[in-house]
């Protein structure tokens, strides 16, 4: 009773106007306790009720999840999505092709005849979000296993249930979903509609949608025409369905407003969106972890990886396009770990969270609450045990897992058993199975040569920093019949594996053998690391659980603490409001960064023998000519890129910059370089949201694109 007592309270007091603050990835269901005050003293000219009912059409309803990792907006009445382009580009990369570089050339749609399906893009409208604690509660109770308010398969369940399974069966495009919030201390349902029609409709060339690569990744000023646009399809009832020709355009909810109002210094900003992972809450030991574990496996074994894919991208077109998305994956957050311990340093960081710890002791033993302080000395203990063995893994996964493709060749274990059955009728029903696996290892993006080389990069750098006593047996194997030379048993998997590519591969499903497989080398390599991963977790798994039941404890005493003040949970990935105003900042002693970039940085920017800041000469031509029309500032300016005191983090990408009018007036994409520990601490003097201005994006369409037919199904606010 005291956890739910204590939970109400802090989410039922007003935040006091001396507290006005940009940081904070608000929960919807709950800013009209929170925030209604400070948001209206920042500049919100709507009510609360206009981003977020339960029962009225609101911003959210314009709002979706894009993909699986990113944020999308309706800005139209026929379904058209805006996203980022870095959002789009796996969509856009599963286009391109040597004749058809939509990577390099940018695709645009003229007519809706002309925008392309795209398999395996989902979107999905939050319908209902649900306050659930009691029943979670209740049933973790009846369970007798605390750990399975963690449980995603436990808390599906619970969401089926809740929903009905008639609804469930009435509404096969509707996932109804739980998470838990503040440690597990809350938890609330979400209810999604997914609609798995969606089409590419334009995307501006990588030397506007990449504009500074990897360069300018994270860092301000910026000049990055970052947006890519897509369409839902629905059924001529206007539900969610699986694509068809004879779907059309979805009639949304709501659609936002399209500002050409312009920004200035001081402007009300709201973005909401689906930010991925915070970890605000995260004690001082936990940032080491990070810092020194996630990070370091991040720095170290990608930095190897990049630098040989990029080698082989540079030589080959097509290589080139196969691998570039995931080279842009990978890439993006080797630089935010460089960053982040960057911060974490730069800032102090964990200095300040020991201060707080000892702060939050001194707390509970003066209010006879000791349980809280031992909470936190035993998430120390877990933690502590959980170092040397979650080292080894995240190595091992980074460099021997994610880096070596063929480590995902089918598990054959099931091909296996069935081949020594005799059993035709289940032979063929495995062998059916097991072509389908190797379908989805074997795809389009997958190149033999191109693995062979990260391989050969990847395992030397992996033995250099683990004894043979930490390295998953396959080593002993390598040591045993190859001496130690590892690149001559790479040449051998890629010489003689079965699934080395698809002609081997068919050629012996004809007549699948059992011995052979067993004898795999590839496939022992990957049952090996598969093995390795697994008894890591399994040795965690004690730990994990002492961490998580300490935690949740833990956080319980953290919202006691700041009874009176609201208090967001960590980001995972729900929908959340981050309220803060367009806003310069100064990075370093005499460095001072204005809130907006132009044209003109563009041009000082470029350098036509360097693939990241080429120019595409109509752009130039639009720059010379000053052919911005409607959507420059008074005295000609054309803004490019902006930055505000938004709170942001990974799964933001793409997430509208609303003004105080509920109008779209940018598209954020990045956070900036000075502040990459933001995901850890907010350092409101720093930390800014860097947004591409919604101007930008029409004149690239108009202008640049010359599509006339998006422009004129866009309400714009002049």
């Amino acid at each position: 009773m005291l956890k739910k007592l204590l939970f109400i309270t802090a989410l039922a007091v007003a935040m006091p106007a001396t507290m006005i603050a940009d940081e904070g990835m608000w929960l919807l269901p709950f800013l009209k306790q929170q925030n209604s005050e400070s948001l209206k003293k920042m500049g919100l000219k709507l009510e609360v009720d206009d981003i977020y009912s339960p029962d009225e059409v609101s911003l959210k309803d314009a709002i979706v999840i894009f993909g699986r990792g990113c944020t999308g907006e309706v800005i139209s009445d026929e379904g058209l999505i805006l996203t980022n382009h870095h959002c789009g580009y796996s969509s856009i990369q599963q286009h391109s092709s040597v004749e058809h570089d939509y990577l390099t050339d940018g695709f645009w749609a003229y007519s809706k005849s002309e925008e392309l399906p795209t398999p395996g893009l989902e979107v999905r409208f939050i319908d209902k979000i649900v306050d659930v604690t009691d029943s979670v509660l209740v049933a973790v109770k009846e369970c007798g296993d605390p750990m399975k308010a963690y449980d995603e398969m436990f808390l599906n369940k619970i969401s089926r249930r809740l929903a009905g399974e008639d609804f469930i069966k009435a509404n096969p495009f509707v996932e109804v979903v739980t998470k838990p919030f503040y440690g597990g201390n809350k938890f609330l349902m979400f209810y999604q509609t997914v609609y798995k029609d969606v089409r590419m409709v334009g995307t501006p060339p990588s030397s506007i949608g990449k504009y500074g690569y990897d360069t300018d990744n994270w860092m301000w000023p910026r000049h990055t025409g970052d947006f890519s646009l897509f369409r839902v399809y629905t059924d001529k009832d206007g539900k969610a369905a699986e694509y068809s020709p004879e779907n059309i355009p979805m009639k949304p909810k709501h659609h936002l407003p399209i500002s050409l109002k312009g920004i200035k210094q001081g402007d009300y900003s709201m973005t909401i969106g689906f930010p991925g992972t915070t970890n605000r809450y995260d004690i001082s030991e936990e940032i080491v972890h990070y810092r020194d574990i996630v990070n370091a496996a991040r720095i170290e074994m990608r930095g190897v990886r990049l630098e040989t894919l990029n080698k082989l991208m540079q030589a080959d077109d097509k290589v080139r396009i196969q691998y570039a998305s995931k080279f842009a994956s990978s890439s993006n957050y080797w630089k935010n770990a460089i960053g982040m311990n960057r911060g974490v340093k730069k800032l102090s960081v964990i200095d300040s969270k020991l201060k707080a710890e000892k702060e939050y002791r001194e707390w509970a033993y003066a209010n006879n609450m000791p349980q809280y302080a031992e909470a936190l000395d035993n998430m120390i203990i877990a933690l502590q045990n959980l170092y040397p063995i979650k080292y080894q893994r995240q190595m091992l996964r980074e460099a021997l897992s994610t880096a070596v493709e063929f480590s995902k060749v089918p598990n054959a274990d099931a091909l296996i058993k069935a081949l020594g059955s005799k059993d035709k009728e289940n032979i063929n029903k495995e062998v059916k199975a097991y072509k389908e696996s190797y379908a989805k290892f074997n795809d389009k993006d997958y190149d033999p040569e191109v693995d062979r080389q990260v391989s050969k990069a990847m395992i030397k750098k992996y033995i250099s920093m683990f004894p043979a006593e930490q390295r998953p047996d396959i080593f002993a194997f390598i040591d045993k019949k190859y001496k130690g030379d590892t690149d001559k048993f790479i040449d051998d998997c890629f010489n003689k594996s079965i699934f080395a590519d698809s002609v081997k591969f068919n050629k012996f499903m004809e007549k699948p053998s059992a011995k052979v497989l067993k004898n795999d080398l590839m496939l022992k390599y990957a049952n090996s690391v598969r093995a390795k991963n697994r008894e890591l977790a399994l040795s965690t798994k004690a730990y994990n659980k002492d961490l998580t039941l300490a935690k949740q404890v833990y956080i319980e005493g953290l919202l006691k603490m700041r009874e009176g003040t609201p208090v967001y949970p960590d980001a995972n990935f729900t929908i959340r409001m981050s309220a803060g105003q367009v806003q310069p900042y100064k990075p370093a002693d005499a460095v001072s960064y204005n809130y907006f970039t132009t044209m003109e940085g563009i041009f000082e920017k470029e350098d036509s023998t360097n693939y990241e800041f080429i120019v595409p000469a109509k752009l130039k031509e639009i720059w010379q000519n000053k052919d911005y029309g409607r959507y420059a500032e008074e005295d000609g300016t054309m803004y490019v890129n902006f930055i505000s005191s938004n709170d942001i983090t990974g799964g933001n990408s793409g997430s509208p910059v609303i003004n105080g009018n509920g109008e779209l007036i940018g598209l954020a994409f990045d956070g900036n370089w000075e502040a990459m520990s933001g995901d850890i601490i907010f350092e409101p003097n720093m930390q800014r949201t860097i947004s591409v201005d919604i101007r930008y994006v029409m004149l690239i369409i108009e202008k640049y694109a010359g599509a006339l037919n998006i422009i004129e199904e866009i309400d714009f606010v002049e």
